[in-house]
């Protein structure tokens, strides 16, 4: 499945807009099969939850899209189909009164053969349900409750509130009866010749003839499905400086264009030697943030003003990477990074696999996580897939080098590394090019972590000083620092601080080391970035987090997590000019 994109044999149909809107209370039997009732009409791309007044920000289970689209008369002798970029966490979509397609996972896309189904020229009636709903078997995992006045409540264990909808865009598009149907490209360096290998799977049959152009000039050319280019003189994709090639694959019957299909390339390499992450065998220092797809009324909603203003502003404070925490980004992200020479971590939804995460906080009894009441076969068969199908969308991205299979699990407990051992072998099998990163949690210790040996890259998570020692950064240092050393000399890989920060309310000050100041953020960076220079392993810091971003209910967060160094509406805080010093080295 590659994206959809137009090419002198391929169109596109672009179906984001406002749709018919129905949150599902059960009184409608068959919403596919007449006009939703009602007067409500919700944007496509955008999370429902805070648009609407009186609120549907705690609504559970499905609502209902529905929009009337004419498919053009010109896409005769053409194969028609659909494709949602994400429907969070479940999509089910009818034509009229026939169901086409059924998904599960919000943050990666699937699409449905229309072809025998519809007519060019012909108005059909497309109708969307959402399911918002989490269990034990979903990814991320979840917990439908009733409670004892007879509410049913979803319970999850991310730190982020659980929007939904229809996120990300929506098209119609054509292929060819003979086309393209995936393109597998890797990269590597022969001195400073490039070599770019390419696989293309194809409909029907066809002869296959591939080109690597360099702005309107080739640099290469080759013939059949699987192949090489070899490219002197490379021009590479550089962290801060991107450069981007063209694949173009053609497929001919004699003399006959039968599809055509276009693939940015960028010419790097990644891998791990030693404690040191190399690109285009270079040591790279990560700097940079997690960060959230989160903006006020919008939600989760994909929105290209809002993504270019993030971007600049990370380039603002000297940023090179970040982390897809914590879940897969819309692609027009990635698409922007390969762009413009970022470097990211592409995680999957795989949060929350840790029942006891709020142990150390709280006091909470031990639940074991793997088990077959919570994170059982059916769960590992359910995060197997998103590997696949996250490795499959973004697989040829250049600006991705890691991927990581999940966040803050419960890596010391039983049954951790039966859980995530087929996986690390299935992420590889997958893309044996792009080394792996796990997310340690802060209560995990690398005496007591069953599964960061798994791994390329350990990832960690850290907050001494915040959860813990806090107010106290004499402490939080040395703990810091010992902890660090010691994960260095048991597992001798690279070590990436993936998390690290403070909640902090905006305009709030103190003259001293005060909770919740600017100042005691800032001062905690600072902690943190004395003992990463002495830390040989250390080979990267992405803060937490980017942005203030909306959380669920509860005491705890204080109109969402404020951990972010620039506010929800992305004013920044004293803590953003101290990381642009470092990182700018001003």
């Amino acid at each position: 499945m590659v994206k959809p994109i137009e090419t002198p044999t391929r169109e596109i149909k672009n179906l984001d807009g406002l749709w018919r809107f129905l949150p599902d209370t059960g009184d409608v039997a068959e919403p596919w099969k007449a006009v939703l009732p009602g007067s409500l009409e919700c944007p496509v791309p955008a999370s429902y939850n805070d648009i609407f007044v009186p609120s549907l920000r705690e609504h559970l289970g499905k609502v209902w899209y529905q929009r009337d689209v004419r498919i053009p008369r010109g896409w005769s002798d053409q194969r028609i189909f659909i494709r949602f970029d994400s429907a969070t966490h479940a999509g089910e979509v009818y034509i009229d009164d026939t169901l086409v397609v059924k998904h599960i996972g919000g943050y990666l896309p699937f699409e449905a053969d229309l072809t025998q189904k519809v007519k060019p020229g012909q108005q059909v009636r497309i109708t969307v349900g959402v399911d918002n709903t989490l269990t034990n078997e979903t990814i991320p995992p979840g917990q439908l409750l009733t409670n004892q006045y007879g509410k049913k409540q979803q319970k999850y264990w991310h730190d982020f509130f659980n929007f939904a909808g229809l996120h990300r865009s929506v098209r119609l598009f054509t292929k060819p009866l003979i086309a393209v149907e995936d393109v597998t490209v890797t990269t590597d360096l022969d001195g400073s010749t490039g070599v770019v290998n390419y696989n293309v799977k194809i409909a029907g049959d066809a002869r296959v003839e591939v080109d690597l152009l360099d702005v309107d000039q080739s640099a290469g050319s080759s013939s059949g499905a699987k192949g090489s280019i070899r490219v002197k003189d490379a021009k590479l994709w550089q962290p801060g400086a991107a450069y981007l090639y063209t694949l173009r694959v053609r497929l001919y019957n004699n003399s006959t264009l039968d599809d055509e299909y276009t693939l940015p390339v960028g010419i790097r390499t990644v891998r791990v030697e030693g404690t040191q992450i190399l690109i285009n065998n270079k040591p790279f220092y990560f700097t940079g943030f997690g960060k959230h797809e989160d903006a006020p009324v919008k939600g989760k909603g994909h929105d290209d003003a809002w993504m270019v203003h993030d971007f600049e502003l990370m380039k603002w404070t000297g940023a090179n990477s970040f982390r897809t925490s914590h879940y897969p980004y819309a692609e027009d992200v990635l698409d922007y990074a390969d762009r413009h020479g970022w470097v990211v971590i592409d995680e999957t939804p795989a949060v929350g696999l840790n029942l006891n995460i709020g142990g150390g906080i709280f006091g909470l009894d031990f639940k074991p996580t793997f088990s077959e009441d919570f994170a059982n076969s059916r769960t590992q068969a359910a995060h197997k897939q998103v590997l696949r199908e996250l490795v499959q969308r973004d697989k040829n991205h250049p600006s991705v080098v890691l991927w990581c299979i999940t966040n803050e699990p419960g890596s010391n407990e039983d049954g951790a590394r039966e859980y995530f051992e087929p996986l690390v072998k299935l992420t590889r099998e997958l893309d044996p090019t792009r080394p792996i990163t796990y997310t340690n949690l802060q209560m995990v210790p690398p005496e007591t972590d069953r599964i960061a040996d798994l791994f390329d890259v350990i990832g960690l998570n850290r907050y001494f000083g915040w959860y813990e020692f806090v107010g106290d950064f004499h402490s939080a240092e040395k703990k810091l620092e010992a902890e660090l050393l010691e994960w260095e000399r048991r597992f001798k890989r690279p070590l990436l601080m993936l998390e690290y920060g403070t909640d902090t309310v905006a305009g709030l000050h103190s003259t001293g080391e005060t909770p919740w100041s600017e100042e005691y953020q800032s001062g905690f960076y600072d902690l943190y970035h004395r003992v990463f220079d002495r830390v040989e392993a250390l080979r990267g810091e992405q803060v937490w987090n980017f942005a203030d971003f909306a959380t669920g209910p509860g005491i705890f967060r204080v109109d969402g997590n404020k951990k972010g160094v620039f506010t929800r509406d992305r004013k920044p805080k004293l803590a953003a000019h101290t990381l642009r010093k470092r990182w700018l080295k001003q």
